[in-house]
This record gives C-alpha cells, structure tokens and sequence, in this order.
C-alpha cells in the first residue's frame, strides 16, 4: 500500500519521534509497501532518500534546532493525486497534522495518528501563561484525536491516559522496535577511543535531547553524588540540545570535568549511537515526560541494564527488578541503584541478560508487522473520510 507520512519533525532533526518514523519507515518498505515523507525543510540538509518532500520552514524561537514548517506546498493537490495514497498517518496535532488531515479529507483516505508525546509536558518552551497552555494543549490534541480514524500509541499507559481524556477514537498499543540487525557485532571500545575516559572507569549512558523535559539537572547532580562514592565512573550524554551550555556550566559548578567525568558528545550518527551504547556499562534515564522511551529499549538491544526514574511511559519499557531498578524521584535513591548495581556482578549479569530479552521482543520488524495489520484493517474498515462540503450535504438532505 502506498502511506504519505505527515511529521512536524524528520531528519536531521533528531528526536524519538524520528526515530520512530525512520525505523517503521524502513521495516514497512521491507514489506513492500511505499512510503512518502511529508516533513519541514533544514538549512544546509539535502535528502539522500527517495520519497521524502519538504515544506518550508523557519527555525523555532524557543527551540533553534526545531523548524516550523509553513503548511503551503505548491503542486500539493497534484502530487497526492499522482502518489495515490492509501493512508495519511500523522505524527503530531499541530502543523503538519492538520496538514495531512486536511488532505485525508481531500483525498478521501482514512487517517492514523501516532499520539508520540505528552504535550501539556512541553508548555515550558511557552514564556508566559503556561497553565493555560498546557490546558489548551489538551483541548487541541484531544479535539485532534476524536478526529481521526485510529490512533496509534507507544504503550498501555498513554492509551489509558488518553480513555480518561473522553476519546472515543480507537487505540492500539505499538511500541517503536528496535532495528536488531544494527546491533550485531559491534565493538566495545568506541567511547574510549575517541574521549579522555579512564580505561578503569564505568561508563554511565544517556542518550536524548538535551532540554528541559528531560530531567537532566537531577541526573548530573545524582552523578555527583554517584562520583564521590564511586569515584571510578564517568557519565556520557549522547545528545544535543537547547540546554547544553547550561548543562555543562552545572557539571563544572558541581567540581565535574568535562573530559573525564560528565562528556557530551553531540547528536551522533545512528551507528556510532550503536558502538556508544556497546561502549557504556549503564545506562541511566530521569526523564519524566516519555510516552515510551525509545532509547531504553535500544539501550537494552546493546545488553545495558537500566537505572530510571519510575514514570510514564518508562515503567512499561523497564521490568523492575528484571533488566533494570525503577527508583522514586530521589537522588539518594537512585545513586544508591547505580552503585549497588554496578558493584555486583552477578546481578549486574543478570539484568544484562534479560535487557537483551527484551529488547529481543520489541524487534522493529514485528512492531512493522502489527502496523501493517492497522493499516490493513483501516482499509477494509472505514468509511472514506468526507468532505466538509460532503458533511453539510449529508446533515441537512432530507
């Protein structure tokens, strides 16, 4: 079947819900069917895939790395009327979700929205009346959602989540996989090589963007507390980000050095993300806003245990007690599950192996296989979208 994906972010941005689409996008054109990017423009970034078509965009003001894609697309009508799409699927309620609702209607095809993100979590990047953004933000994306065919959603919480918030859409529970072939055969030594870290050090693993929403003020606080206890650590966040300036201006404040103990690499190619995660010995996560947290589980794919803080969408993802510790939102707590766990080796042993169980069932390739059965049955069951004009015929036809 021929999918037009519509994203308010895509490449080279990188983000979870990047990851997401580039990873079903793969496993589903694997399956045989086409898939059509719909996505903002970049400065300097020129697509080295077929299928991808951008919008203009300017850069956000909160958020210099994000662009907001201006939703005009001249040719639009003709393109789509030439692709033929089976299905619109959605990632986001904003711009380029109305963008490809529109053209659902217009086109006549069922529409499929991916519920990636906690949005009232975000009213942060908002300077002024946050409360009532965050209330707005909820009647936009649940006014959104209700306005759909499907939703799809990355675990059970968030499809509850969204119940409590009267939507009456249907939801199905697919979480992103991890690509599995990327993981095979990797070596160990990829952050050594290239940073100044001891080679008698273990190496604690974050991996995400470094802004607000991610909690990353507790996390290099908590390994300060970590580090003077267990002094042979270091921690590496694998990220870019709004915040970098501040977060490391926090570590040096802390007595931290930036070569050995707290090292930011930037936003890394997807294999060298790989020989990261293969290079680490933890890895560790206090975001409290994850409707799934994509890079737990890919972290699990390279044999990493888990230390986070117990929240939403990360509970799903990590088994406490099995591949990882689940802790309060307590620095104490949490430091004392680094250290306990990385100071026992067969417990450490332990979680090593079952993390690459579960990882093992959340392979990219099955989660492709259960979207492809949505798509499927979207198909065979839903009514084609109408017009608006089509809906005031219908209301007022005797």
């Amino acid at each position: 079947m021929k999918v037009g994906i519509f994203t308010d972010s895509y490449k080279p941005y990188t983000s979870g819900v990047v990851t997401s689409i580039s990873t079903f996008k793969e496993e589903l054109s694997k399956l045989g069917h086409e898939i059509y990017i719909f996505a903002p423009s970049y400065p300097n970034y020129e697509d080295d895939e077929t299928g991808v078509f951008r919008y203009f965009s300017m850069s956000s003001p909160t958020n210099p790395d994000f662009a907001l894609a201006v939703p005009v697309y001249p040719g639009m009508h003709m393109l789509l009327k030439k692709l033929d799409l089976d299905i619109i699927h959605v990632h986001s309620p904003f711009t380029m979700g109305w963008v490809g609702m529109h053209w659902a209607n217009r086109q006549h095809v069922p529409l499929l929205f991916t519920y990636h993100t906690l949005y009232d979590q975000y009213a942060h990047y908002v300077p002024v009346a946050q409360e009532l953004v965050k209330e707005m933000a909820l009647r936009f994306s649940n006014n959104f959602c209700n306005q759909c065919d499907h939703i799809i959603v990355p675990s059970h919480e968030v499809g509850r989540l969204l119940h409590s918030y009267e939507i009456n859409t249907p939801i199905t529970v697919i979480p992103t996989g991890v690509p599995l072939h990327k993981f095979q055969g990797r070596g160990q030594n990829w952050l050594r090589n290239n940073y100044n870290i001891p080679q008698e050090n273990k190496i604690l693993l974050f991996v995400g963007r470094l802004t607000k929403e991610k909690n990353l003020q507790y996390l290099i606080e908590t390994f300060n507390l970590i580090k003077k206890r267990m002094s042979h650590t270091s921690l590496v966040l694998t990220a870019q980000g709004p915040m970098e300036e501040e977060l490391k201006n926090l570590a040096l404040n802390l007595g931290l050095n930036l070569e050995r103990d707290v090292i930011f690499t930037g936003a890394q190619p997807f294999d060298n993300l790989v020989d990261i995660y293969y290079s680490s010995d933890l890895f560790v996560f206090s975001s409290m806003t994850e409707t799934q947290g994509l890079v737990l589980i890919e972290a699990m794919a390279a044999g990493l245990p888990v230390v986070a803080v117990r929240a939403s969408g990360v509970q799903e993802m990590v088994d406490h007690g099995v591949n990882g510790i689940l802790t309060e939102y307590n620095q104490e707590e949490f430091a004392q599950a680094v250290i306990g766990l990385l100071s026992d080796p067969k417990l450490y042993n332990y979680y090593k192996e079952n993390a690459g169980k579960k990882a093992r069932s959340l392979s990219s390739a099955n989660m492709a296989l259960t979207m492809e059965q949505v798509y499927n049955d979207l198909l065979l069951n839903t009514p084609r979208r109408r017009t608006k004009i089509q809906e005031f015929i219908a209301r007022i036809a005797p």
